[in-house]
This record gives C-alpha cells, structure tokens and sequence, in this order.
C-alpha cells in the first residue's frame, strides 16, 4: 500500500562567536546567546525525541548539525557557564513570581517561567548529564534521529559556486564532523540556507553522499519538468537523489496569541530588578521571560496552549489534503512525501511555542495516518526517479539568497573571497610543511572557516546583534591576513600565535590541507 509521509527537518546549526574574555561586556552577549540556544533550542529538541521514544511513537526527525554546533555543544567552558546561567536565571524567576503575585494571570506566567527553568536545570544536569551531544548522539543510534551534515560552517555555497577548492573544504569538513561526533556516515547534505547553483551538485556527490535537500523551487521552475512535481523525489544528472523541500517560515504569520519574545523582561524592567541574571552596570540580554502578547495584552498561557493546538491541527489538515489531492494524481500506488524544513533557532528565538506546536504536530499526523519519517526512507528503492535539471535558488526572502549581498553587509563578501583565494594560494605553496608552519597553516584555516559562516552576514543584514557578528568576521580576517603575511615573510610572533589558538580551540582535527585543489 503506497504511504503518505511527511519529513521533517530541523536546522540546528548555530554560528560560533567568541570575541573574548577581554571584551567583557561583548563577550556577556556573545554567551547570553548561546546559553538561550542551550535553553530554547538543544533542550527542547532533546525532550522532543525523548517524549517520541517514552510514548512509543512509529516517528523520526531529520536533523541538520554542522562543525560549528558540535562544537558549541561539546566545549566545557560552555557547560560550565550555562549551569551559572541556569541559577541565576532560577533565582530571578522566583523573585517575578513573587513581584507579580497579586496579578493572577501575570503570576502565571512568571510561575511557568520559573518552572521551566528549573526543568531545564533538572534535565541539563541529572537527564542528560551535562552532555548535549551525547544525548543527541544516543538518538541518533537508536533510529529517532537522521542525521544530516551541512557545510563545516555554513558557507553561503552558491556565493562560491565557481571556487571548487572552497567547497571542497566546507564539504570535506562537515561531513568529517558529523563522522568525528556521532560516529557514523552521513548519507544526506543540506545546503545552508537551501542555496543552490549549478555544479554543487559535483561537488556533494563526489564525497559519496547520497541525497541532497532543494526548495522546492528548484523543482518546480526545473529545465526538464517534474513527472511528479514536489511530492517524489528526483535526481541530478549525475545521478544524485535530491528531495524537494518547503521553508516553513515562508509567508508564515504567527498568532496574536502567541508570547512576543521582542517584549522580553530585560529591556522593561529596571537594572535592580534584573539582578541575579543581570548584574548592574552590565549590558542587557533576553531572558526568555516576557509578560505580553503579539496583540500587547497580558499573555494568557491557557489560550496559546488551545491556539498551539488548533495551529497544530490546521497545518496537519492542509498536509492530509495535499498529500491525498497528490495520491489520487500520480497513482494509488505512488509513495507522496512532504518535507518542511524548520529553521530551528530562528524558531526558537522568535516563537517560543514552537516545540509545543511540533510535538502536537508529531502526534496529529500520526493519527491522520500519516507516516513522520526521514529523507531516507523515502529514498529506498528509488533508483529510477526522474533525472532533472535543478533551478538556482535559496531559502531567502525573494528566494536567490539576496539577504547575503545587502547594502548592510555586501562588505563582507569581498574579504571573504579575497581570504578564500589566499588560503588556496597557501596551500598550494606549503603543501607538505610541518612544525609551526602547519600549525598556522591549520589556524588560518580555522579562522577562514570560522568567518565563512553565513550566519554572520545574515545576522548584520537582519541586525540581530549586527555589531557582535561584525566585530567577529573583521577579528577573523585580520587573524587570516596576519597569518597569511607572516607565512609569506616567514616571521611570527609566538605570543600572539598562541593566544589565537587558545581564543578559537575549535575543530582540533581541522587539516588545513583540506584546500588542496582535487586532482
């Protein structure tokens, strides 16, 4: 009997950003944010597959992780600090609750807050024992989780489409990551930000991945036309599979009901009153707490609880109908899929119901007799899919990646291709030194790798902490110029040779030879 299936995929990469312990007050920001991703983001993603595996759920989520987020989940300062974060956010929870007590429905709210927070304190430490990536990994193992590898550091790949050598290396890198943390061969590639060009396709397929993700775009304004437009999957020329997917953000509003996140405690109350989380005279950070709704009015947790679910509902309905509609079109005997991909921490950081809803999700397209699956299974034995010739395009607001190249951040894209074409130069020249010289050569690597990110343009056009993710790219660059200057001059100064690598101990297994071009 043909199936119905729906897949969903969850982005988690998150960049890395470390300015430094001198920047005191930069670097508060820097880690507020990735502690909100421990909390809003890993956490919940967690408890998602926990609940399917506890409940016994014929279900499975796709998960997209790259260098950059292993390496966040896996770095001990990071533990170390989240568990101070974690306390000091509990206490001020408990200070709301008992500022807010004599509005019944505010104090609920600040009772949930303080309630959710020390859940997390329970599972980060008790549950999951303070290793994120180990759980994910145990997941992953058990068949609740695909995972996915993606660029090393989530390069922009069409951006680069015509320097092979850069995405050799992005490739070459997130594939190793995937098999240096979770043990295992990744069989499918997601492209950051869906952006695709011409002659990437080459390039995911000569590291033996099987399977690529497209928007669905791609599919449909295709040279040859889909036989069976978005709803199968079909393949390159070149023989490799590729699945056409949805952005769920696209032309997505949320409800009124919902918590507005831009309304957080920590820029309504006063300095004292943020104390422990915030300590006077330092700079301000999201909590995670807020008291309003999108509509301005008191936040009402029962009421975005019965909207989480009619929300649920709905999308489920509009799924069943389309799959059915497509059923009916191709054949009774026809496997028709559909694949959202979620963009997790955007998700995470602007809708904070966003797991409440997907787990509601999980559970109602089960009952609608749909199956939740992952790219993987949809793939087997579909070795005669239809050979098409994919059209350019990306995850973005006019679907060509355009937010990448702004009057905000086009700056940037002209470093990072002048560094791309020296780091190949580099390589070329030194390709079998050893000592020092390959200890900066990995270096330099590094910190190219560490900039190409493009999460950091995407972060200044959107100016979501626009002068944090500035003032990293520009430190990058220079380290790299400063590197690739003192290779040339054959000089170096040790001292501030190796307080760069202790600032940036990422990815120790990164070779730099990585850039080498491919014979």
């Amino acid at each position: 009997m043909a199936s119905k299936n729906l897949i969903f995929v969850l982005n988690l990469h998150c960049p890395y950003i470390k300015l430094g312990a001198s920047d005191a007050s930069r670097y508060e920001e820097e880690s507020t944010l990735v502690f909100q991703r421990f909390s809003n983001l890993f956490l919940p993603t967690l408890n998602l597959l926990s609940f399917i595996k506890s409940q016994k759920l014929n279900a499975k989520l796709a998960l997209v992780f790259s260098a950059s987020t292993c390496e966040i989940l896996s770095d001990p300062d990071i533990k170390k600090k989240y568990n101070k974060w974690l306390d000091n956010l509990i206490e001020f929870s408990e200070k709301e609750v008992e500022r807010v007590k004599r509005n019944s429905t505010l104090r609920k709210v600040a009772k949930s807050n303080y309630e959710r927070a020390c859940e997390n304190k329970r599972l980060y430490n008790e549950v999951w024992g303070c290793d994120l990536l180990k759980a994910f990994v145990s997941f992953a193992q058990e068949g609740y989780a695909e995972v996915l590898a993606t660029c090393g550091t989530y390069l922009f790949m069409p951006h680069f489409a015509d320097m092979k050598e850069i995405l050799n290396a992005q490739v070459e890198s997130g594939l190793f990551a995937i098999k240096q943390y979770f043990g295992c061969v990744s069989d499918g590639f997601f492209l950051p930000e869906m952006g695709y060009a011409p002659g990437i396709e080459e390039v995911i397929k000569s590291y033996g991945v099987s399977y690529t993700l497209l928007p669905s775009m791609s599919f449909l304004f295709s040279q040859t036309p889909p036989q069976n437009g978005t709803f199968m999957p079909a393949r390159c020329q070149n023989g490799l599979s590729i699945v056409a997917a949805q952005d769920f953000m696209a032309d997505r509003e949320f409800s009124p009901l919902y918590l507005d996140a831009s309304k957080d405690l920590a820029w309504e109350l006063s300095a004292k009153e943020l104390t422990p989380f915030i300590k006077e005279g330092k700079p301000r950070s999201a909590t995670s707490c807020s008291y309003q709704n999108r509509e301005g009015d008191d936040y009402d947790v029962d009421a975005a609880l019965e909207q989480i679910k009619a929300d649920a509902n709905d999308f489920v309905s509009q799924k069943v109908q389309s799959l059915k509609k497509a059923a009916i079109i191709l054949g009774d005997d026809a496997d028709v899929s559909s694949t959202v991909v979620f963009d997790a921490l955007y998700l995470s950081a602007n809708w904070l119901e966003f797991f409440d809803w997907l787990r509601e999700t999980v559970v109602l397209s089960l009952q609608e007799g749909l199956s939740v699956t992952s790219p993987c299974a949809i793939l087997e034995g579909k070795f005669g899919a239809q050979k098409i010739a994919p059209y350019p395009a990306a995850f973005s607001e006019f679907a060509y990646g355009e937010n990448f190249i702004s009057n905000k951040n086009s700056w940037m894209i002209r470093y990072l291709r002048k560094a791309s074409e020296r780091i190949v130069d580099l390589v070329s020249r030194f390709p079998g030194d050893g000592g020092l010289k390959t200890r900066l050569l990995n270096l330099g690597a590094r910190e190219l790798l560490l900039v190409q990110d493009c999460s950091l343009a995407k972060m200044v056009d959107q100016n979501n902490f626009s002068d944090c993710a500035a003032e990293f790219f520009k430190r990058g660059i220079v380290s790299f110029s400063n590197i690739y200057d003192a290779l040339g001059s054959n000089t170096v100064s040790t001292e501030w040779f190796c307080s760069l690598e202790k600032l940036h101990p990422v990815m120790p297994w990164l070779n730099y030879r990585i850039f080498l071009k491919k014979r």
